[in-house]
């Protein structure tokens, strides 16, 4: 009896520990438009300088050099960008109507393009494995040290800015220029922050407008595109300088 309670216990725990891991699976995200050959780190960016090459040491120096003539108030506004992962930053690009809580279609879109993105960013981290400047160097000023040490390649905030900003000049055209400033902004404050080499920069900026590109091809995410352009235009956005 005492065999067959135990056994019986040992089914309910594999049955929990089943479901727990479907849980599990069905909350990670997924790719929705692209496929895993897409978004294959090898094939979408070079490998990293090295630590400790010449390279490395430059892109660690300029670090020190941003960081000597940056000034508080822009460390603050570096260390806001580091806080805001998501489409909200491209309000003082295009205008303070620019709320994505009363823009659905438009949430909707940047929502999309921020799960492929973001997937295909941590697929090359965890391919490449770069440590961070602050691992390399533990006196450089930084706006956070809680992410993965070797993360640091590509720049996931840079990948989200470039991917987003891409798709946001197909809907709104006459604001592209201050759009892709921003997203050039928010790249930079990744170095103002010591969290990225210029190398991560480049990197993320390669990938976002890759991904953008390939999600730009599909006719799903047309669909989603062209709801989002019409939802902007009602709303009196388009044209708008911020």
């Amino acid at each position: 009896m005492r065999l067959r309670g135990f056994s019986l216990i040992l089914a309910a725990s594999a049955a929990l520990l089943g479901l727990t891991a479907q849980g599990h699976a069905a909350d990670k995200p997924a790719l929705a438009f692209l496929t895993e050959a897409d978004v294959e780190p090898s094939h979408l960016l070079p490998p990293p300088p090295v630590d400790g090459s010449s390279i490395a040491r430059a892109e660690l120096a300029e670090l020190h050099r941003i960081g000597a003539v940056t000034t508080p108030a822009e460390f603050a506004i570096a260390k806001w960008d580091n806080d805001h992962e998501d489409g909200t930053i491209f309000q003082s690009a295009i205008a303070p109507g620019f709320d994505l809580d009363k823009l659905p279609a438009t949430a909707k879109l940047l929502r999309e393009v921020r799960t492929e993105e973001a997937i295909a960013a941590s697929k090359a981290k965890d391919y490449f494995k770069r440590n961070r400047p602050w691992i390399v160097d533990g006196s450089l000023k930084t706006c956070s040290r809680d992410e993965k040490p070797q993360s640091s390649y590509p720049s996931g905030h840079t990948t989200m800015g470039f991917a987003m900003a891409v798709v946001l000049t197909k809907a709104m055209p006459e604001l592209s220029g201050a759009i892709m400033s921003r997203a050039r902004d928010y790249a930079y404050h990744r170095m103002e922050c010591g969290m990225h080499y210029r190398a991560d920069i480049v990197g993320g900026e390669t990938l976002g407008v890759a991904v953008a590109a390939m999600l730009l091809k599909d006719p799903r995410f047309q669909a989603d595109l062209d709801a989002a352009r019409a939802e902007l235009k009602a709303a009196g956005l388009t044209g708008q300088a911020g």
